[in-house]
């Protein structure tokens, strides 16, 4: 009796760049055919001088035509040069990459990081993630490289430093220790919706400090009870294919010259490390006098228009804001540097240089993948079917006659599912906020909660759609630390890593919110979550 064999179909994986391409055509014929069906919505915005409601009517616009050919091919080249990732992600790599370079990484890492935990690291992780959402999203393309290259060195799998770093900014992209971007983009439409029902109400910058404070460090601890109990397992060891054949080999060691060796390289890597700290410390103090107002020659970093500190920074011209990620970057530079010539790990600029191009050449096909992506956003976004979907959901609230905790809950998961086809917070608020805001207060509820409720939904999310801009970095960085090529991580392989932390950390979101109405404790200065 022969042995039957079983054949099996081999799987074939498209390239993330390949599926960024279809789901380009995807959304130009998906937009004619809505375009042709008239899909469109009506939602209502503020009009903050007469202090009414002023109806918004927005369609779908056809792609799949003469107009939207001509706009997808002139303006390829522009949605690539202003794809906010893109410059980020540059920048930050050129600080990072003369920083491994010269060294100073690997030495920082085992001298001194190697020594923490793995839980403790991974709590820093994420909570750094998690407050850096203070300054727009600069966490993805400064914590994701580094991250990844840390948690390399430090002998962990450089994919699981990837998730936990970009799980950290995207899922608690609301909360952080201080007042920052999301209350400038978010307080106007949230103060402007609250005097249709109030004309004297006001809404403080700090209205939500206390929430963010101790919603930042639970979510940190819970993520890293998630990342390191459920998603670490999974992920495994970071093993090579490639192990060669071992063999005996016999020679002569001359310990002697072997332990001269290392007494040498310890010392000079500690030379290095003061070098770099010196300098670490010069960078930090000019970063921090450039903050300062009113002083001589301070306030580099600050909007001097503006006359709130807050708006200072945060503002719209915010200097600090579009600098920051710059500062990163000159902070690994010279202190890199510094710690290449105190060690003597560089010998002239030309070997700084070599040493950064060939850690920069990795990224090739990351910028190749945020050309498509790009170009696919874009598309996108030029359709308005993310904007439609947003109003018809914001719709639904009119046709409920809820209050109290289920009104919360209801408006939470729409904002939340809204958020997956728009991914802007503060363009998802100007749609809900004028119908959230005055439900809110009508049922007793205040206004600077209802802001709580969206940046929560807007968190629960954020990082659960190809949609973000940023998840593009954490797609690319995933393929980079892969050692299956011909198995990349595809955008569907990318979420199911995360399903895990994405579905837990909405459950926590859900309570913590529920929970803090139901206590009612203060969520900012002299704020309640009711009126």
């Amino acid at each position: 009796m022969r042995d039957k064999k079983k054949l099996k179909l081999k799987k074939f994986y498209f390239h993330p760049i390949t599926v960024y391409i279809f789901l380009t055509f995807l959304v130009v014929i998906l937009s004619g055919i809505l375009s042709m069906f008239e899909m469109q919505a009506t939602y209502n915005v503020v009009n903050a001088n007469a202090n009414d409601l002023q109806p918004t009517l927005v369609a779908v616009e056809n792609l799949l035509s003469f107009d939207g050919f001509k706009f997808i091919i002139s303006n390829a080249t522009k949605n690539f040069l202003s794809f906010g990732p893109l410059s980020m992600l540059l920048i930050s790599l050129l600080g990072i990459t003369i920083a491994e370079g010269t060294g100073f990484i690997e030495a920082l890492t085992k001298r001194h990081l190697n020594k923490i935990p793995k839980n403790v690291l991974t709590f820093i992780v994420i909570f750094l993630a998690t407050i850096s959402s203070l300054i727009n999203e600069v966490g993805y393309a400064i914590l994701i490289p580094l991250v990844a290259l840390i948690y390399f060195i430090n002998g962990r799998n450089p994919i699981l430093g990837i998730v936990a770093a970009f799980c950290g900014v995207s899922f608690a992209s609301g909360v952080s220790l201080f007042v920052g971007s999301m209350e400038i983009s978010l307080m106007d439409y949230t103060k402007t919706a609250s005097l249709l029902i109030d004309e004297n109400m006001h809404i403080a910058l700090s209205s939500n400090l206390f929430f963010i404070i101790v919603s930042s460090l639970i979510v940190s601890i819970v993520g890293t009870i998630i990342i390191e109990k459920i998603i670490a397992p999974k992920i495994g060891k970071y093993k090579r294919e490639d192990e060669f054949a071992k063999t005996e080999q016999y020679s002569v060691i001359n310990t002697e010259l072997i332990e001269q060796q290392q007494i040498e390289r310890d010392k000079n890597e500690k030379k290095g490390l003061r070098c770099a700290l010196i300098v670490a410390i010069i960078v930090l103090f000019f970063f921090i006098y450039s903050l300062i107002p009113k002083l001589p020659y301070s306030g580099l970093l600050l909007d001097m228009d503006e006359t709130t500190y807050v708006n200072q920074l945060f503002g719209e011209n915010s200097y600090f804001q579009d600098g920051f990620t710059y500062m990163v970057a000159l902070f690994f530079i010279l202190t890199g540097i510094a710690y290449g010539i105190g060690s003597k790990s560089i010998k002239n600029d030309k070997q700084i240089i070599e040493n950064a191009s060939k850690n920069f050449a990795k990224i090739g096909s990351v910028i190749m993948l945020i050309f498509v992506a790009s170009q696919f956003i874009a598309v996108y976004r030029k359709s308005n079917i993310g904007v439609v979907i947003s109003a018809w959901l914001v719709n639904i609230l009119n046709y409920l006659d809820l209050s109290g905790i289920p009104l919360i809950i209801v408006v939470l998961l729409l904002i939340a599912i809204a958020n997956l086809f728009l991914t802007s917070p503060a363009n998802k608020w100007l749609i809900f906020a004028p119908v959230v805001v005055p439900m809110f207060m009508q049922s007793n509820i205040s206004p600077q909660f209802a802001q709580i409720v969206m940046r929560v939904g807007d968190s629960i999310t954020k990082g659960f759609t190809p949609l973000l801009a940023s998840f593009v970095i954490y797609l690319g960085y995933l393929n980079i630390y892969n050692l299956h090529k011909e198995r990349p991580y595809t955008i569907k392989k990318a979420l199911r890593m995360i399903a895990p932390y994405f579905l837990l950390i909405a459950a926590t979101w859900i309570l913590i919110v529920v929970g803090w109405y139901l206590i009612g404790l203060p969520i900012g200065p002299g704020v309640n979550p009711t009126i």
